[in-house]
């Protein structure tokens, strides 16, 4: 038992180093939990908020909105995890954000991360707008929150090798075009005038390179069911991506580790509640990419409401509720239609 705790610590050591240059902020704000809600360490339940923005550098940094919704559920017994997209149109209400001078109102929860970006809130600002919209539509808080830009999605999948991806049909890509076989952004490639033939994620399972994997989670024009489809997409490039870590070891080695961090770079902004990256690794060590379970919201298709915007159904907050009873098993068992059947 001594030299078990000896290796533990040794172990933990090693891996405060190897994750000790992510850059950590307050990403949850007034939406984190609270001491009675479990929040300040890891023994219960953990729900954390996974936002995908795409912040490209000939933006303006404070407009940026969150094109990736996730709500990552983690029970108590911490060997499962479930993920939960929230539809970017769907229509909520922000709080009032002094810094952003905006007084609160109705619009799609995507703007909430513009809003709290605005006067240099930056990631920091929108992610907490972002946590406490959630929080204020679905009663769930959290324990932690992640910001991933769409280029450090690309990087981390090119440090991993490729990730195997099932499109259920062809893709054709309104980003992106080949010249000369070369993958390019789409105005990129109008300006080198030379003939452009469009990008196609292809129908089966494949292995793909970070720029196609990327690419085709950001689809949903052409899609049968449009944004719910490309929810499903990227909750399926996130699986894929926790399988490939898995299975070569990444999670399991300092070294592999440190180099996807290093991947991610700048891209990439964590907040753990307070708790130790180390410890979060520690305690999530039981999850791997096989059981991450995927869940569709409002029956996988829209909702929408008398102003044209999507709002949740009543399924999807009876599942956010066993969210925050840590009863989503139960809640599963008993409604499998919310299950993903992407592999």
């Amino acid at each position: 038992m001594m030299t078990s705790g000896v290796a533990i610590v040794g172990s933990k050591a090693v891996i405060g180093q190897a994750t000790g240059s992510i850059s950590q902020r307050n990403l949850i704000g007034d939406a984190g939990k609270t001491q009675a809600e479990g929040g300040g360490d890891l023994e219960g339940p953990i729900d954390l908020l996974l936002l995908g923005v795409d912040a490209r550098e000939r933006w303006d940094a404070d407009d940026v909105r969150a094109d990736s919704i996730i709500v990552l559920h983690i029970p108590a017994t911490h060997d499962q995890a479930y993920l939960i997209s929230i539809p970017r149109d769907t229509e909520a209400r922000i709080p009032a954000w002094p810094k952003g001078n905006y007084a609160g109102g109705v619009d799609k929860i995507n703007a909430a991360f513009q809003v709290g970006a605005r006067n240099g809130g930056g990631w920091e600002g929108g992610a907490q707008v972002m946590a406490q919209t959630i929080k204020g539509m679905t009663g769930v808080s959290f324990d932690g929150a992640a910001i991933i830009n769409f280029g450090g999605f690309k990087n981390v999948i090119d440090a991993l090798g490729s990730v195997r991806i099932c499109p259920k049909q062809d893709v054709k890509s309104t980003h992106m075009s080949y010249v000369d076989g070369k993958p390019m952004w789409n105005a990129d490639a109008k300006k080198t005038g030379k003939p452009r033939t469009p990008v196609v994620h292809k129908k089966g399972c494949q292995e793909m390179e970070g720029w196609a994997a990327l690419d085709f989670s950001r689809q949903r024009y052409g899609l049968a069911n449009s944004d719910y489809d490309r929810q499903a997409n990227q909750q399926q490039l996130i699986k894929a991506m926790a399988k490939k870590a898995t299975q070569n070891g990444t999670l399991t080695n300092p070294l592999k580790l440190n180099e996807l961090i290093k991947a991610a770079g700048k891209a990439f902004i964590l907040d753990t509640g307070g708790v130790s990256v180390e410890d979060f690794v520690f305690t999530m060590r039981g999850v791997t990419g096989n059981e991450l379970i995927m869940l569709k919201t409002n029956g996988g298709t829209y909702n929408a409401t008398g102003s044209g915007n999507e709002a949740l159904d009543e399924q999807t907050l009876d599942m956010f509720r066993a969210v925050r009873q840590d009863k989503l098993a139960e809640f599963v068992f008993y409604n499998p239609e919310v299950i993903s059947n992407r592999k």
